[in-house]
């Protein structure tokens, strides 16, 4: 018989997105809502082993659907890693009266609920929050729309110098692992060329196709790089090698870094939010656990963690082949 769920304690963990916050604003008034206590767990999988914990009610929330960051805080924890520090996690939630658990997070994070689960079966539903959009079962996570409109603003920004002094920039984004942040925001701004992790373009077809942009008779280009492209070891080296075989090109690169996380969340992100953080709360009351809520064409739906963690979320060919036209 599954125990009742009397009290929810809410985590953010990994790297922070915006939306996040809307996320924990979701979860704590849907509590209130249901009439069940919520707790939020500061730095994420650290807090709990430390039971550094916070009552939270539909009023602490306030005032903050709009702000990027989490409130809570976010680390990553070498400590919950280890079964010693997992078990002091446990202890703590006893301790606090907590029955279910709201990971906010990526990969790392549900890999993390996963084990945890499997050891002392509490329950765990997660809320996919990663601005690289690489989790599987969903077609968006949250913070992805607000960081692909900071990078296409940055990259307007950009290309006014470009084209004011005949350059070619090199702007690298972030996707370790994943090119949506650079597909989707590269054809959103105009790019000329897009590298990713999931295409190897190859050092000669890019110069091909930069000599082929100069004859057009463009006189700047913007190439947007995925941070975990192969084609060089970095994207300095890369711009290097083509100042190097490309003489009539003036190069310069621009790394866009962690302020594709931060800022204001988009209204999409605003409502993503707020619809996973309800279904979250609605599956713990339900007695589900080891779920993951996500966005499918529109409709909210539950994967396994298992499977947002294995799976992969692939890239829209169709992009490609449409960034391919657009860049003649």
């Amino acid at each position: 018989m599954k125990k009742k769920i009397k009290k929810i304690g809410v985590i953010t963990s990994g790297g922070d997105a915006p939306g996040m916050n809307a996320a924990i604003r979701a979860v704590v008034r849907a509590c209130s809502y249901y009439k069940i206590e919520c707790v939020g767990a500061y730095r994420g999988y650290q807090g709990l082993i430390e039971g550094d914990f916070k009552p939270m009610t539909a009023r602490d929330v306030s005032n903050i659907i709009n702000c990027g960051g989490t409130i809570l805080k976010s680390a990553r924890s070498k400590d919950f890693r280890t079964k010693e520090g997992r078990k002091k996690a446990h202890e703590q939630l006893v301790k606090e009266g907590i029955d279910g658990l709201v990971l906010i997070g990526g990969d790392g994070t549900f890999t993390g609920g996963m084990i945890f689960n499997e050891e002392y079966n509490f329950p765990c539903i997660g809320i996919p929050g990663t601005i690289d959009n690489d989790i599987f079962g969903t077609n968006y996570t949250i913070g992805y729309d607000t960081a692909l409109n900071t990078v296409v603003e940055v990259i307007d920004k950009i290309r006014d110098t470009a084209s004011s002094h005949n350059r070619l920039f090199f702007v690298e984004v972030m996707g370790r692992d994943a090119g949506f942040i650079a597909l989707n925001a590269g054809v959103g701004a105009g790019a000329e060329e897009i590298l990713i992790p999931e295409e190897n373009l190859g050092l000669e077809r890019l110069l091909e196709s930069l000599k082929r942009t100069k004859r057009s008779g463009k006189s700047s280009s913007i190439v947007v790089v995925s941070e975990g492209d192969k084609i060089g070891k970095n994207v300095f080296e890369l711009a290097d090698y083509v100042e190097e075989n490309l003489k009539e090109y003036e190069v310069r690169v621009s790394v866009l870094g962690h302020m594709q996380r931060g800022g204001s969340p988009s209204c999409f992100d605003r409502v993503l939010a707020s619809r996973l953080g309800v279904k979250a709360v609605e599956l713990l009351l339900e007695g589900k656990t080891n779920l993951m809520v996500g966005l499918i064409n529109e409709k909210v739906k539950t994967t396994n963690l298992d499977n947002a963690v294995k799976g992969r979320h692939e890239i829209n060919k169709e992009l490609l082949r449409v960034s391919d036209i657009m860049s003649i």
